[in-house]
């Protein structure tokens, strides 16, 4: 009964219908890996049946994505317990599959003519759903329920981005996919699952001695970085290379102090850091083209970095010097002139195992 009366309310007006009637597909692409991937595209949709409908391609790869995800599940639900090994093959080689037939459905449509607002519609939908698989499995591969919080912050972060690039759309009526953008994460994706798969997904541990894991907090600021750079459409990098170097140099300095600190005190390393705002804004903005100048972000971000990065520096040596009883910039007590001269004299003149000074030695010798 719910059903049929689902049915009968009708969701989209005679007007909406109208209007996505005129709807022309606008996108743009600057990715890195798109034009290096076209030759297998290509040469894999000429392998692909006339009669197949882009529609069954798109949907049989979401199908294939989301039983391999489902088995990593079930052997490691909570994303706590190591899954076999095989699972995440089996994963890495379902995404590449499902990477692979969304990239031809298009190109089907239009090597049969049947391209249309509801094969773009389906497509995204089909994406909206793989995302969630795709984002948990990547989490499950590298052990992330041992921490819920990152767990928590990696899967909703997959979840709003591709929000935020469908609302860009909204906005721009262009879909835009940047130099490092949803192929590379896919593919990135694909080599965490391969990683897993060879090494383990015990390796992907965030111990403070694990020789991986400090690699992450570095790839949070080079890899921002690069796409903030590169995406920025005021050219803010080279605009502005000084504030730029600056202002993620500052977050770097962060990071690289807490892995000292971890090495030292033989602790995990964080990957999460409120230095990292500064980057996560300028991220965004780009997102929604840009509705605060870039520059302004930039600004913020150096301030915010350089503070953080006292505040810490400044946190940590005040921790330091109280359980370690000592001063930073001051010796604790006063050295006696006494001490010092004879310090002095045992430094210019030496001492001999007798005690007597080599220098007087050396006299009596020349004697």
């Amino acid at each position: 009964m719910p059903l049929l009366a689902y049915k009968e309310q009708r969701i989209l007006s005679p007007q909406q219908l109208r209007k996505l009637s005129e709807h022309k597909y606008s996108c743009f692409s600057a990715s890195l890996l798109d034009p290096l991937l076209q030759p297998w595209w290509n040469w894999l949709v000429a392998q692909t049946p006339l009669w197949l409908a882009p529609n069954l391609i798109t949907i049989v790869g979401l199908i294939l994505n989301i039983v391999t995800t489902l088995i990593l599940i079930c052997y490691s639900p909570n994303g706590v317990e190591p899954p076999p090994r095989w699972t995440c093959f089996l994963c890495a080689l379902g995404l590449f599959v499902y990477q692979s037939l969304d990239s031809i459905d298009g190109k089907q449509a239009r090597r049969t003519n049947t391209s249309s607002p509801l094969g773009e519609l389906f497509d995204h939908g089909c994406d909206s759903i793989s995302t969630i698989f795709v984002a948990l499995s990547a989490c499950i591969s590298c052990q992330l329920g041992h921490y819920p919080n990152w767990l928590f912050f990696q899967c909703f972060c997959a979840i709003a981005l591709f929000y935020c690039a469908h609302w860009q759309t909204y906005v721009s009526g262009t879909m835009r996919f940047g130099r490092i953008d949803v192929t590379e994460a896919q593919f990135s994706i694909i080599a965490i699952h391969l990683v897993s798969a060879i090494l383990g997904p015990e390796i992907w541990l965030t111990k403070g001695t694990s020789v991986l894991s400090p690699s992450i907090p570095l790839t949070l600021v080079v890899l921002p970085a690069l796409m903030i750079a590169q995406k920025s459409p005021d050219n803010i990098f080279t605009e502005h290379a000084s504030v730029f170097i600056l202002a993620f140099g500052m977050v770097a300095a962060k990071i690289t102090n807490k892995l000292v600190i971890a090495h030292m005190t033989k602790a995990e390393m964080e990957y999460l850091d409120w230095s990292l705002l500064g980057p996560a804004l300028l991220f965004l903005n780009q997102y929604f083209n840009c509705i605060v100048p870039e520059i302004w972000l930039l600004w913020f971000t150096l301030a915010w970095g350089t503070q953080d990065l006292l505040r810490y520096c400044a946190q940590v040596c005040l921790e330091i010097c109280q359980h370690l009883r000592i001063d930073l910039f001051r010796i604790p007590y006063s050295a006696k002139v006494s001490s010092t001269s004879s310090v002095g004299s045992q430094i210019n003149f030496g001492v001999d195992k007798n005690g007597s000074t080599s220098h007087r030695k050396s006299k009596s010798k020349l004697h």
